[in-house]
């Protein structure tokens, strides 16, 4: 059933394990211990931080694999994004698995974009078992998008740092596990933010216009949920989506995070926080999921938003489009709120 924006899952996806892997900046997080795999290099033992990234991303879809305990021949489809031009990492890295591959660009909303694309094309009946990735680099991402590493300039207050790291998420048609019940997609925003490092306020509107659907169309409310997340607007984004929502009589609570504030600690000077698509594929495959595995979560809202510009957008003086995509994720557990 779809009612405008909204698809609803009869036949609700199980997740049956998610992996996460991450660089040394954000080993340090509050979240070090959720992480699955903690990398001492950015490099990960390659020449290049695009071979690293592409290397990272396979080893987070094959963690997946390990976690689950299947083999990735019982897969059928990888559903996968990244920020580098032609999604080479998740390209490149699928020519590993011996399955459909659907590429995708999301930019930072991918790994909710992926999970929703995913649970309609299992609750479809089309796939029994696929998986959803994506990832991001810090290097790689910085000087592509803005300058060259070398020159080392000066970061403005309102950027954000983007997290090195990618996360893999399994989705079945049985099993045990957190079950998708449906998914919101999103409608590209554009508020006329050009700045490059203001990646919060371009991305914020289409948090806010995702949000208000996902709440009309489904009839809840901000407080129906353990935990509301957007991914990652950071600081500044997060107090413009609070702004704009209320402006829509819609008022967030306690339960309301964003990844890109939750990642790094004040003390590793991120200004607003993180970003990329890596970062909230990092916190809801590893201390989202965990939560939801023990029932402390019972149900949460995963609104992953995504930046649409490229370098030859910038270079043209264009305005930065922005979309977001919601998850509703339930537990197979108990749980008290």
């Amino acid at each position: 059933m779809k009612r405008n924006q909204t698809v609803f899952f009869k036949n609700k996806p199980t997740i049956l394990a998610g992996y996460s892997i991450v660089g040394p900046k954000e080993s340090k997080s509050v979240f070090a211990d959720y992480f699955d795999y903690k990398l001492k290099s950015d490099f990960f033992g390659e020449k290049s931080f695009e071979k690293a990234e592409r290397k990272i991303l396979e080893h987070a879809i094959f963690g997946a694999f390990d976690k689950a305990g299947i083999n990735p021949n019982e897969v059928q489809a990888l559903i996968s994004g990244d920020l580098l031009n032609q999604i080479i990492s998740s390209s490149f890295a699928a020519r590993q698995f011996d399955a459909s591959f659907i590429g995708l660009f999301g930019a930072c909303s991918t790994m909710a974009e992926s999970l929703a694309l995913g649970a309609c094309l299992v609750d479809g009946g089309f796939f029994e078992k696929l998986i959803c990735a994506t990832s991001s680099h810090f290097s790689s991402a910085e000087r592509q998008f803005r300058f060259p590493l070398e020159l080392g300039n000066q970061r403005p207050p309102t950027s954000q740092w983007t997290v090195t790291g990618a996360g893999a998420t399994i989705l079945s048609s049985k099993g045990k596990g957190p079950k998708i019940t449906c998914a919101t997609f999103g409608k590209v925003m554009d508020y006329g933010i050009k700045d490059v490092n203001n990646m919060g306020a371009a991305m914020a509107p289409a948090a806010a216009s995702t949000l208000k659907a996902h709440f009309d169309e489904t009839n809840s409310k901000p407080e129906d949920y353990d935990l509301i997340v957007t991914g990652d607007l950071g600081k500044l984004g997060s107090e413009i989506l609070l702004d704009l929502l209320e402006d829509e009589n819609i008022k967030l609570g306690t339960n309301y995070n964003d990844c890109g504030q939750m990642i790094f600690d004040k003390n590793e000077k991120a200004f607003m926080g993180g970003s990329g698509a890596g970062c909230s594929a990092v916190i809801l495959n590893s201390y989202i999921m965990k939560k939801l595995l023990t029932g402390e979560f019972k149900k949460i809202l995963f609104v992953a938003t995504g930046a649409l510009l490229s370098t030859l957008s910038s270079q043209q003086g264009d305005s930065i489009p922005a979309i977001a995509h919601a998850v509703e994720i339930e537990s197979d557990k108990g749980g008290e709120k």
